[in-house]
């Protein structure tokens, strides 16, 4: 998912002679020139969490714990964030708020997180359509519904598509000469990041600190203006990066995201303007003449 090469970044980014930095990480996977880097070495008893403390009695101004999988590490790394220490950790969820999920999991207390949390940032990796052999074609109104996206007509939007070759066409292109040279007939070409940032403002706190749904957090940080994973990969395919199949691949398969786009296909049936319900197939609002698909 990259979230290694986004954590080297973020750390880069604080390392300063006066920053103290300790890291602890299974593997350690980049050496980084005045950061204190200490391996994982559980046969030895070096856990993360027996790390973690360790790295309190020093004072670290910045600790990065690779990967929080349990409850005697996570309750750790939130007491360090509590005390003044910037925290960075991994754990694997589906989306931003999904984080908030799983700390409660682990049997972290609600108002801990609430008090600690500055933000999560969820990411993927989507495969890059390749730019020199890409098809590009004009959806129709019931394909950019499938994806709850709009257009006011059919044509306005230019996307692509991949030109993937089967192993067969591969081997007849090559003998023709006609083979693409950037992604030799795979139809992708190197990876783009797709992100979801959730930042914890007063209102998200309270609502982590009352046990609220993941859902209902999800859905107060977007109104807060919060881009979700399905809306950025969504941008990025109109904006000709990747396709409505990596979209699928990548995002479709978990149920959080399944429900936001079934809500976003329902929401594109009511009109924005005057709240009328629309059939499917039209591309106005009858009663108010809105375009009913507006980006």
């Amino acid at each position: 998912s990259g979230k290694s090469t986004t954590l080297y970044s973020i750390l880069a980014e604080r390392n300063d002679p006066g920053v103290n930095i300790s890291t602890a990480e299974d593997p350690i996977e980049y050496s980084l020139p005045g950061i204190t880097q200490v391996q994982v070495i559980r046969e030895k008893g070096m856990d993360f969490a027996s790390i973690l403390r360790a790295f309190l009695r020093q004072d670290p101004d910045v600790i990065l714990v690779g990967e929080t999988r349990d409850k005697e590490t996570a309750k750790t790394a939130i007491e360090a964030a509590l005390t003044g220490h910037l925290v960075l950790t991994t754990l694997h969820t589906n989306d931003a708020a999904g984080a908030i999920a799983r700390l409660d999991e682990m049997g972290v207390e609600p108002f801990m997180v609430s008090g600690a949390l500055l933000g999560v940032l969820a990411q993927r990796l989507m495969r890059r359509v390749c730019s020199n052999c890409r098809i590009s074609y004009q959806p129709s109104s019931a394909e950019l519904a499938r994806y709850g996206l709009s257009a006011s007509r059919d044509g306005e939007i230019t996307i692509y598509r991949a030109n993937t070759l089967t192993p067969e066409q591969i081997v007849e292109a090559r003998a023709l000469g006609t083979l693409c040279q950037t992604c030799n007939g795979i139809g992708y070409k190197g990876r783009v990041g797709v992100y979801e940032v959730m930042r914890v403002s007063e209102n998200l706190q309270a609502l982590i600190n009352q046990g609220a749904p993941t859902e209902r957090i999800k859905e107060a940080a977007v109104e807060e203006g919060m881009i979700t994973i399905l809306a950025y990969s969504l941008n990025l395919v109109q904006e000709g990066y990747t396709t409505f199949e990596e979209v699928e691949r990548v995002t479709f398969t978990d149920s959080g995201l399944e429900t936001e786009i079934k809500a976003k296909r329902k929401s594109s049936l009511t009109c924005g303007t005057c709240s009328a319900q629309l059939q499917a197939e039209w591309l106005d609002c009858p009663y108010c003449m809105t375009p009913r698909f507006q980006n």
